[in-house]
């Protein structure tokens, strides 16, 4: 996501975000209405955006919280037909609430990749939210890869290969992504230890290519009926060749990208921020002291 869309998408969030002046404390929170939300998270129909929230109530407390302290079932008034009104149904959500319901919409929707980062952040900073958006989008990437080999794995060991083949097959498709470095060869070259996965350092691009080309070996593997080591491996082999001659293309030499930060580590970073988010999420005051503003 470039940095126009994203300002773009956070002046939307923005210009919906209400303040709750809470009486007596000289203090606010911040608040978001699900009706309002529904439209900038791409949901057309209320029913469907209101089993992403009941999703998001289950997971509060299932993560140990109150959902009463994040989601409050209100009334509104709305224009109908010919100048009429009718009351529909509508939540008052915190900024938990509101990550928890991105966190629980359909990930392929750009607007709710935006609001995960979002609504995770305190700050408003567009570079900051741009920053997490691409951690979040190279973890997801990375579980991708993942996904694949373990299914080209199991492919194969019904093929006649066993875990060994596997690593050999993986190699040869990395030495052909890589110019000629072996997996071997590429850990020593970023400085990666000798029992880690190359993968876990790699930047999300190269990471993506090796997904793309794994993929295309599932499909072709299964597609042509292909058995034994020596046919998978020219399968993998010739798709990572292609990959990296459409890289190449383009003027990118995977060999040739900087390693990036440890997965491991990122992973871990993620689930320390949404552990604290929910132990440090302000909760909807009493109903009866509150007043609200525009921001």
């Amino acid at each position: 996501m470039d940095k126009a869309r994203i300002i773009q998408y956070q002046s939307s969030f923005d210009a919906i975000a209400q303040r709750i002046e809470i009486e007596g404390e000289h203090t606010h929170i911040e608040v978001w209405y699900a009706r309002e939300l529904q439209e900038l998270l791409g949901y057309a129909r209320w029913e469907n955006f209101a089993v992403a929230i009941q999703r998001a109530i289950t997971s509060c407390n299932s993560n140990g919280g109150n959902d009463l302290d994040h989601f409050r079932e209100v009334t509104k008034m709305i224009k109908v037909g010919k100048g009429g009104r009718r009351s529909v149904s509508d939540f008052m959500l915190t900024r938990y609430a509101c990550y928890l319901i991105a966190q629980n919409g359909d990930p392929k929707k750009e607007e709710i990749a935006f609001a995960q980062s979002y609504f995770a952040l305190q700050t408003r900073k567009a570079e900051l939210i741009e920053e997490r958006l691409n951690l979040i989008s190279r973890l997801e990437t990375r579980d991708r890869l993942r996904i694949s080999e373990k299914q080209l794995s199991q492919n194969i060991y019904e093929r006649g290969v066993d875990e060994k083949g596997f690593g050999r097959i993986r190699s040869m498709g990395d030495k052909a992504l890589f110019g000629g470095f072996t997996t071997d060869a590429m850990k020593k070259k970023l400085g990666v230890k000798a029992n880690r996965p190359l993968a876990d350092f790699l930047p999300t691009l190269t990471i993506a290519a090796k997904n793309l080309a794994t993929e295309m070996t599932n499909y072709n593997v299964e597609s042509k009926d292909l058995h034994g080591e020596l046919p998978i491996t020219q399968e993998h082999v010739q798709n990572n060749e292609s990959v990296r001659s459409m890289l190449g293309e383009r003027g990118i030499k995977p060999e040739e990208l900087p390693p990036a930060d440890d997965i491991k580590k990122l992973e871990r970073r993620v689930a320390r921020e949404e552990k604290a988010l929910g132990q440090d999420a302000q909760k909807l005051p009493q109903a009866q002291a509150v007043g609200t503003e525009k921001e």
